[in-house]
């Protein structure tokens, strides 16, 4: 259950980009006074020259690893999701989605995953405001493994991608270290026919955890990790409507403009179905760490489950 703690996606990130880099020497990292956040020091120390250190400006980072692109390399941006999303929103908009670089726009500690700092430093936000520009991938890792396969495949995917994940150790989701991962194509982790629920980022264990519950109660979810919230897949989402008939998106984000959005904005012109969307309400966000911040607004695996009984119940 998500009790069981494995290791951070930042790190399982920090550490395959160095094995890959080690090996490709196109690849550079790009960090603005973030190397422990991000655990690149690593990185820095063992291939200095694929490294870039810009001091504290994010838009320096990310204008830098334009450049860079346009001469050929493989640049991964890294720092905070709550500052690459919100101070260098512009270069992300027009450095590196206009212009179509190849660049990945990797932001750590994504969510509520700082805690105890509080608004300045959640990133509740990011998935709205980066879905919204033409041309730029959207994903979000779930567990270690997942996040090392993703390295590998964004390692050799050309164009504009922006990744999320947390700060802090999560339990597995998947137990083969080399999960299917396909940039716009989910992976089903659960199948049933009375209630679809969609998770994305580290929700998914959640997600996965009450379909488990619901399991014992009779109630036979289909449990879906969309990794990719950019480009959506709609084929799944519609499938999950028109064969479960009722909906439960999760989300450590904004009620708006995240994955519930996307899905809603599917299934409305498709197959409308009842829904409910799990997330951070409209409101500035209690101050705690990210387990308390997850059980007071409903989004852990009891919680979830109970939200599908009730929503089993209307419709």
């Amino acid at each position: 259950m998500s009790d069981v703690i494995g290791v951070s996606c930042r790190k399982a990130f920090t550490e395959t980009l160095l094995e890959l880099a080690k090996r490709d020497k196109d690849i550079v990292a790009v960090t603005s006074d973030a190397r422990g956040s991000v655990t690149l020091d690593g990185f820095a120390i063992q291939l200095p020259g694929q490294f870039i250190e810009v001091g504290i400006a994010e838009q320096n980072s990310v204008g830098i690893g334009a450049g860079l692109a346009v001469c050929g390399k493989k640049v991964f941006v890294c720092g905070p999701a709550s500052f690459l999303s919100a101070r260098s929103l512009e270069q992300v908009k027009v450095d590196v989605a206009y212009t179509n670089a190849n660049v990945k726009v990797i932001g750590v500690s994504g969510g509520v995953s700082y805690g105890a700092l509080g608004a300045s430093h959640h990133s509740l936000h990011d998935i709205a405001v980066m879905r919204a520009i033409p041309g730029i991938t959207v994903m979000l890792p779930c567990d270690a493994a997942q996040t090392r396969k993703m390295t590998r495949v964004l390692a050799d995917f050309d164009g504009p991608v922006y990744v999320r994940m947390g700060r802090n150790p999560v339990p597995d989701v998947y137990i083969n270290a080399d999960p299917a991962f396909e940039p716009g194509k989910s992976n089903l982790l659960m199948n049933g026919s009375d209630i679809a629920i969609i998770g994305t980022g580290e929700t998914v264990r959640h997600a996965l955890d009450a379909g488990l519950l619901l399991m014992k109660k009779g109630i036979h979810a289909r449990v879906i990790d969309m990794h990719t919230i950019k480009p959506l897949d709609r084929d799944t989402v519609i499938k999950a409507a028109e064969e479960t008939g009722h909906i439960i998106t999760v989300e450590e984000h904004s009620i708006h403009g995240g994955l519930g959005a996307a899905v809603a904005e599917t299934i409305v012109q498709s197959k409308p179905v009842p829904m409910r969307i799990l997330g951070i309400p409209d409101e500035t966000v209690i101050t705690g760490t990210s387990s308390e911040v997850f059980r007071h607004y409903g989004l852990t695996g009891e919680s979830i489950c109970k939200a599908a009984e009730d929503l089993l119940m209307v419709g």
